[in-house]
């Protein structure tokens, strides 16, 4: 008897679902709500959740009292991270007593998302990425289509192909369109390569720290298994400078044995970071120097002839001091800071002087020469020259003067006559020891015998 009732009340679910099924994509893992129908109150009804068979899989009564945690308060149901057994339909039934108030019916339909090569993908392989869905019998296909790392729809038909970037790291996402609703499934893409190098140049100058930037976002498990050769840092110095006749200089060479290093060949004082595994490869110094100016390249080689490098450039900024940092006041002072060729239009220079000085520097932008026709010792201690960009300081220079007061005719006349007091006082000196070195002499000689005839001393016969 219970089973012919079930029967029947399943058969008139049918029945006032029949063509009112609704369409839920989904993939592997994804999170599923369902709706209870539209006026439903699970304050008031009784909310059963079941499957195409009549077999209960959740329900609530207005008395708060159900099987499982699956209810959310206003009797939608959640299935999190779905499994294949989750792909069928789903019926929910309200009823007020015996009577059933109102019916709805889901179907949930698997979005299968491939990659071919799977990840990790070194730059320049070809990678298709494929998206179909299961479809109901008798109705219209979806529409699928895919949106990449930035959003920009790629391929058609639910495939992509292309030849893979830096850029095409992340996520992509499929898109299936039915009945004018979206459905979002998304699958995650890794490319080894390096980060993106910076757009400006890097700015330093003997007064600030220097950093040069290159990192890698993949674990060193997923580059050897690409097949990683080496890895390099190589300093090209800027045109004009004698520091490298024959060209660039390796500064670093990658160690890939047991622990991953860097060993270095020509370091110019540059450091590395102390944890490889992490990703940074970058390059540091606590101060920057004047022949810091060029381009650094860090690269990484694989065996099928890749190689991955991004190119650092850096500047110095410079102050140059004429006639020197050590003045006399009155003198004239000429500064000039600059980083070796004219400034572009978007970056400008600032003048700091000495808190104490009297030279009002207040414009925005003040040119690379700086003239002061008189110094006075209240400019000497540290002038300081920034390179903006907007509201950004993107580095300063120090310079420390040391100036000393200027003597007037007083202090001449007052040194001209110690000296020749000093003078005096030794000359008098030397006179009075050589007249008593005289004295000395003639009074030893009075006490010498001057006899014609000196007789020794002793016995003699008469």
């Amino acid at each position: 008897m219970n089973v012919i009732q079930s029967i029947l009340v399943l058969i008139a679910l049918l029945t006032l679902t029949a063509g009112a099924e609704e369409v839920k994509f989904a993939q592997v893992g994804d999170r599923v709500i369902l709706e209870p129908p539209v006026g439903t109150d699970s304050k008031v009804h009784y909310i059963y959740w079941k499957n195409s068979d009549d077999t209960d899989v959740v329900w609530s009564n207005p008395f708060g009292s159900r099987i499982t945690k699956d209810l959310l308060s206003d009797g939608s149901l959640v299935i999190d991270k779905i499994k294949d057994e989750h792909f069928r339909t789903f019926i929910c039934v309200t009823k007020s007593g015996d009577k059933i108030l109102f019916t709805r019916t889901y179907r949930i339909l698997k979005v299968n998302v491939t990659l071919n090569p799977p990840s990790p993908l070194l730059p320049e392989e070809t990678l298709t990425l494929i998206c179909n869905v299961e479809s109901l019998q008798g109705q219209k296909k979806p529409e699928i289509h895919w949106l990449n790392p930035q959003s920009r729809q790629v391929g058609s038909k639910g495939s992509a192909t292309v030849k893979v970037t830096g850029q095409h790291n992340g996520r992509w996402t499929c898109v299936v369109t039915n009945n004018k609703k979206e459905h979002h499934a998304t699958v995650s893409v890794t490319v080894v390569d390096l980060s993106p190098a910076p757009t400006s140049p890097q700015y330093t100058s003997k007064s600030c720290p220097l950093t040069i930037p290159c990192s890698i976002h993949v674990s060193w498990d997923q580059i050897k298994a690409k097949g990683i050769q080496e890895g390099n840092w190589h300093f090209i110095p800027k045109p004009g400078s004698s520091l490298t006749p024959h060209g660039s200089q390796r500064l670093f060479s990658l160690s890939l044995e047991d622990k991953l290093a860097w060993k270095a060949d020509q370091n110019r004082g540059l450091t590395t970071a102390s944890d490889l595994t992490k990703g940074n490869l970058s390059l540091m110094r606590k101060q920057g120097r004047e022949d810091d100016s060029g381009d650094y390249v860090c690269s990484l080689n694989f065996k099928n002839g890749l190689t991955l490098n991004r190119t650092v450039q850096v500047k110095v900024l410079q102050i140059i001091s004429s006639p020197g940092t050590e003045l006399i006041s009155g003198q004239q002072l000429n500064l000039t800071c600059g980083l070796g060729h004219p400034l572009p239009s978007d970056l400008k220079l600032r003048w700091v002087p000495p808190e104490q000085s009297s030279s009002s520097l207040t414009s925005d932008r003040l040119p690379a020469h700086l003239t002061i026709p008189e110094v006075g010792s209240e400019d000497s201690g540290k002038w300081r020259c920034e390179l903006w960009r907007n509201d950004t300081r993107l580095t300063s220079a120090d310079i420390t003067l040391k100036i000393e007061p200027r003597l007037s005719v007083w202090m001449i006349v007052i040194i001209c006559s110690i000296t020749a007091i000093v003078i005096l006082l030794i000359l008098i000196f030397v006179c009075i020891a050589y007249r008593r070195r005289q004295r000395r002499m003639r009074h030893l000689g009075h006490r010498i015998c001057h006899c014609k005839t000196p007789k020794p001393k002793g016995f003699y016969r008469t």
